[in-house]
């Protein structure tokens, strides 16, 4: 071959029909002539037009994929999705419930047998499609175009109530800025005659009073509407305006607003680590939460509580990670990614429970010094009437009740149970122990809404922490709905080619219009079905059919084939048998475990019984049934239909370009190399994959190489795959035909 001179030539008199997915898997090196490139894309009526392609590839669109500004922009953005609310009220209740410190073994485990390994296959396949959920599912099988619906339908319901929590986030954020709190103590009533405390609030707690009544002011069951609570729609109108603003340009907007959101959290976590630290208790809750059960952590509800958390606390399955990925570069090494977020969203959870548990600790040794003042003060009492003087230990002196400690007042009891065995029970004195305190496992809205708040009480200027401990959720909430709705937005832009802008602002106001639901006085029990029945059992089989049409309809070596294409090193093999077995057969088991939870648990819900002050447990009403089956049916429901509807040729999945691509015979393919390049490096030096097009084009189109040529100087087709045919006229893709 002459030197600087390099060509192609193809002659098929006949039309061939390839795979676009064979065609991507035998890709060569593209020359940077195809860097700059322009796209012709015909159009039906055989128009041409001309619009200018991005480096890293083309969708066939007048419009350029957005790309992240740099990996910080984009690193925070997972970490803000994948790390939120759950991490900060979820992970460390489990911890708690499931033998402290030996839970972090099993959540570990699974979280490199199940976690990262899932977290890796969707950054890989969002980044090497450069689509949403919708079209990376619709591009690996048509089949299994449904998994991309079905995802995107989770994170709607998903985010009408995760929006709601950050209202909730909002209204106590509003009420942190008085002295002292008003939570702090129960309000008083006054009459003619006398004052009196809230006889609801007398029952329970300040704290537990203010969250039912004031914030919610919620009803006694699910059946009662009650009507609007003006307070908190206000509250969700401008949580969902927030969202609205924020996503309104994309990741253009969303990516800057990602470095205050992800990274203020940590800022507040740390200042309250180092806060609580210095608050008398606090080793006590960190010395139990780190006091290992290891008996515990033999029992399968453990590796299952797990699992599910690992699941969740990675937002697998949501199109979040797909869609965020998507808009890399195709050269980046989105392993380390994935191994990167992983284990900073383990570390957030564990910086988190360290904070719960030093707090917590904090608050149980001020309720027992309430519990043993209380008690001592009912032994004074009784002391000549029905308690002897000679039963207390000479060294307590009971006159002054505040100097009695918790070890002096249980060794008193521990003496007057003895002596007084068959009488103890009518003295009605109770056991005051800091580990019972501890003991009493709170999660969700208990614990940020109740308990934390009730510590923060006690803090020297509770204010300000309050303030940054809302802040914080409100920030924790946002990260998370960022991601939410970015897995809505994504792949439904990828399918119907609408402007950004208004579908930002048509999703936000149809979700705040039926999250109009979850504000009214009933709304908290609303929330409470969302959250058991929505997310859960679809989003888990989402998951297992993502990993079979990658590891068996896609194929595992073809997939290891592009991984090596896109990272420029073959993954480790750990990955393949993961994908290919053991990660598909967790899962299953997971799904099989929890649908047999769900069957043996009727669904419920825990109502506020406003006369008698307390929580107790019913069972949702027939509707309610018929609304929570409802949720899980609706969220897959576009499995089966997608997938008949490509069986069954409704929608014929070989008329379209996703899933298979016709070639024309092609013209002799000539391509000037450049100067000073000889034909080993012109031919054979690969470039950047990130420089390779979209595998999927919107219409009919072929490269145009820009500043050279003219008109019959054609270059490869497609940029880098350069096999010397062109692709012929096409309809619409399978994602515009559903």
């Amino acid at each position: 071959m002459p030197k600087n001179s390099k060509a192609v030539k193809r002659e098929l008199d006949d039309d061939v029909t390839e795979s676009v997915k064979d065609l991507l898997s035998n890709e060569d090196a593209c020359d940077d002539s195809f860097k700059k490139s322009s796209l012709i894309v015909n159009n039906h009526e055989g128009e041409g037009k001309e619009c200018d392609v991005e480096e890293g590839g083309s969708d066939g669109e007048e419009e350029e994929r957005p790309a992240w500004n740099n990996k910080i922009q984009y690193i925070l953005a997972q970490v803000g999705f994948s790390v939120g609310l759950g991490n900060v009220w979820r992970f460390p209740y489990l911890c708690q419930k499931n033998g402290g410190g030996a839970y972090l073994v099993p959540y570990l485990i699974l979280l490199i047998l199940i976690g990262i390994p899932l977290f890796f296959l969707e950054l890989a396949v969002g980044q090497r499609i450069r689509r949403g959920s919708i079209g990376v599912w619709n591009y690996i099988s048509p089949r299994l175009g449904g998994i991309g619906f079905a995802s995107c339908i989770v994170c709607f319901f998903v985010a009408l109530y995760y929006n709601v929590i950050i209202s909730w986030s909002l209204f106590y954020f509003s009420q942190s800025f008085q002295q002292p709190l008003p939570w702090h103590e129960c309000p008083l009533i006054k009459n003619k005659t006398n004052t009196y405390v809230v006889p609801e609030c007398d029952k329970s707690s300040a704290t537990t009073y203010y969250w039912y009544r004031e914030a919610l002011n919620i009803s006694n069951s699910i059946a009662e509407g009650g009507g609007l609570n003006w307070k908190m729609t206000v509250c969700l109108l401008v949580a969902w305006s927030m969202v609205c603003l924020a996503m309104i340009k994309g990741i253009q907007s969303s990516g800057k607003v990602m470095y205050f959101s992800s990274l203020f959290p940590y800022v507040v976590l740390i200042c309250f680590l180092v806060r609580a630290l210095l608050l008398k208790g606090s080793v006590d809750g960190i010395r139990h939460m780190f006091t290992p059960k290891l008996e515990i952590m033999l029992e399968a509800k453990v590796w299952r509580e797990a699992a599910t958390q690992v699941f969740f606390a990675l937002g697998l399955g949501f199109g979040g990670v797909i869609a965020f990925s998507s808009y890399n570069k195709r050269d980046n090494n989105c392993h380390f990614d994935a191994v990167l977020v992983s284990f900073i969203n383990f570390f957030t959870s564990v910086l988190a429970t360290l904070v719960v548990f030093a707090v917590l600790g904090f608050k149980a040794n001020i309720m027992n010094s309430k519990c043993v003042a209380l008690n001592t003060n009912k032994i004074v009492d009784l002391l000549g009437n029905g308690i002897e003087e000679s039963l207390i230990p000479h060294h307590i002196n009971l006159t002054q009740v505040s100097q009695v400690s918790s070890e002096d007042y249980n060794l008193m009891t521990e003496i007057i149970k003895r002596v007084k065995e068959d009488d103890y029970q009518k003295l009605g004195l109770e056991s005051c122990s800091i580990e019972a305190e501890l003991n009493k496992a709170v999660q969700g809205t208990g614990l940020a809404f109740i308990a934390f708040t009730e510590a923060m009480t006690h803090f020297p200027a509770s204010p300000f922490w309050s303030v940054m401990f809302f802040l914080m959720l409100v920030n924790l909430g946002l990260g998370s709905m960022f991601g939410t709705i970015e897995g809505i937005l994504t792949p439904l832009i990828d399918t119907f080619k609408v402007r950004k802008e208004f579908l930002t602002v048509g999703c936000c106001v149809l979700a705040f219009a039926i999250g109009l639901l979850f504000v009214q006085r009933s709304g908290n029990y609303f929330v409470a079905m969302f959250d058991d029945y929505s997310a859960t059992l679809p989003l888990l089989i989402v998951v297992i059919l993502e990993n079979v049409a990658v590891a068996w309809v896609y194929g595992i070596d073809k997939f290891f084939e592009d991984l090596k294409d896109m990272l420029g090193f073959t993954p480790y093999r750990f990955y393949y048998y993961m994908w290919k077995y053991i990660t598909p057969t967790l899962l299953l088991v997971l799904l099989c475990t929890s649908l047999v939870q769900l069957t043996m648990t009727p669904p419920s819900y825990s109502a506020w019984i406003q006369e008698e002050a307390k929580e107790q447990r019913l069972g949702f009403p027939t509707w309610g049934i018929v609304v929570c089956i409802s949720l899980v049916v609706m969220a897959i429901m576009p499995v089966p239909v997608v997938f008949a509807l490509r069986y069954f040729n409704v929608i014929d999945e070989n008329t379209s370009g996703l899933s298979t691509v016709s070639y024309k015979k092609g013209r002799i393919i000539k391509e000037t190399a450049r100067p000073g390049e000889d034909d080993d490096t012109s031919l054979i030096q690969g470039k950047s994959p990130s420089e390779a097009p979209s595998p999927m084009p919107g219409n009919s189109i072929y490269r145009k190489q820009s500043g050279s040529g003219g008109p019959d100087a054609d270059t490869a087709p497609n940029g880098r795959y350069g096999i010397g045919y062109l692709m012929a006229d096409m309809p619409d893709m399978p994602e515009s035909d559903l």
